[in-house]
């Protein structure tokens, strides 16, 4: 039987509002709530994971660094602090994973090119096929690129990466049932 954990990568306050407000960060929160409701009904392990710093921006226990106003955290829920973009790299994250016998990741947050991606490539690598909420991740974006075309072009690209073995199929908000993937449009997502 396969067992799926919900990572929910960086929606900490720093990235939520002011100077580095993530591309709708409110409207990204509400639907990493729906999907975290879901994966709790689900009895899915939904883990929250921050980006620290030493000092300066995502300093540890600063206001930037806490979790995200509005973002919906439970007392079952974990936690896994980082210090790169790779939630894997010097973290417990994988041996959490395998305590819980996780078998598939589903994937949201911030940033979409930097933490979302690396955490993506990384599961991949790891053995952990992974859907990725697609309208569930965010960005500011950069000056070559808009919010909009980083988040479409991570969508596409990820999913058509297959030399690891385990796939990344991008699902929407709306359509993902943890345990069935199945996309409401009639669609074949099944495999978890």
């Amino acid at each position: 039987m396969k067992k799926t954990a919900l990572l929910v990568i960086d929606v900490q306050q720093g990235l939520c509002e002011g100077e580095h407000d993530a591309f709708e960060s409110q409207q990204v929160i509400g639907r990493i709530n729906r999907v975290s409701d879901k994966a709790r009904a689900a009895g899915a392990l939904v883990v929250f994971i921050q980006h620290e710093s030493k000092s300066g921006y995502l300093e540890f226990e600063t206001d930037a660094w806490q979790l995200a106003r509005g973002l919906h955290v439970e007392p079952t829920d974990l936690r896994i602090r980082k210090t790169t973009p790779d939630s894997f790299h010097r973290t417990e994250l994988e041996r959490l994973l395998n305590h819980h016998a996780i078998t598939d990741l589903v994937i949201c947050g911030m940033h979409t090119e930097f933490c979302v991606d690396t955490t993506t490539r990384r599961a991949l690598a790891l053995g952990f096929p992974v859907v990725l909420v697609e309208d569930a991740h965010t960005t500011e974006g950069n000056r070559h690129l808009s919010p909009i075309q980083v988040i479409r072009h991570h969508n596409e690209t990820l999913t058509n990466i297959s030399s690891f073995g385990p796939r990344v199929r991008a699902i929407p908000t709306d359509d993902l049932r943890f345990g069935a993937w199945q996309h409401s449009s009639g669609g074949d997502h099944a495999g978890t």
